[in-house]
């Protein structure tokens, strides 16, 4: 395979679209792991 098909290849494969319509949603999921995350650290005694 050479480099220009590699680069083909790669190109036609699709991948994660870059819209911005669910940032909003992702951030709030991002902090709420993030609570989480903690609650279960602090419940567990790990700090």
């Amino acid at each position: 395979m050479s480099a220009a098909t590699a680069t083909l290849t790669r190109t036609l494969t699709g991948g994660p679209k870059d819209d911005d319509d669910n940032d909003l949603v992702e951030h709030i999921a991002g902090w709420v792991l993030v609570a989480v995350m903690a609650m279960l650290v602090t419940q567990l005694g790990l700090v």
